[in-house]
């Protein structure tokens, strides 16, 4: 597995990922080709970019969430195509983002709707600390001493 910055052959792929309903179902509605453009430049194809592309055997599997969250955290989290679900692959790509945030120094937090199992799930095996909603989100946040 293979993360890495966004490049314009990616649109594609991103388009045919956020146009999912089943992908989109806890985050927002479905994106169109204008609106994952917009979303491309914004926050993966810029200097500092927001989210990062996944690769498995060189082919385009979805994409990571990893910014700056406040002054000592980082939020993270994953966007992965249906056909990558429940197969470890969120699991991986949440020990490669401990890891960064570690190197850095940095705390780690996730976002989620109360209705993603998964994605807390995932919170919960790894060590990450229910701290509450805010703006309608469930956070979980990962002490880099941890």
């Amino acid at each position: 597995m293979k993360v890495r910055r966004f490049e314009e052959r990616d649109f594609l792929s991103l388009y045919r990922l956020l146009s999912d309903e089943n992908v989109m179902r806890y985050l927002e509605e479905p994106f169109d080709e204008e609106r994952t453009l917009s979303f491309l430049k914004e926050n993966g194809s810029n200097e500092d970019p927001r989210i990062y592309a996944v690769d498995e055997d060189d082919e385009f599997i979805g994409y990571v969430i990893f910014h700056e969250y406040d002054e000592s955290s980082y939020e993270i989290g994953w966007v992965l195509s249906p056909e990558c679900w429940g197969k470890g692959y969120a699991s991986k790509l949440t020990e490669i983002l401990i890891e960064k945030g570690r190197k850095m120094n940095k705390d780690l937090v996730i976002e989620c709707v109360s209705e993603q199992t998964a994605t807390k799930k995932i919170a919960e095996k790894y060590g990450f600390v229910y701290m509450g909603i805010d703006d309608g989100l469930e956070v979980y946040r990962l002490d880099h001493r941890s």
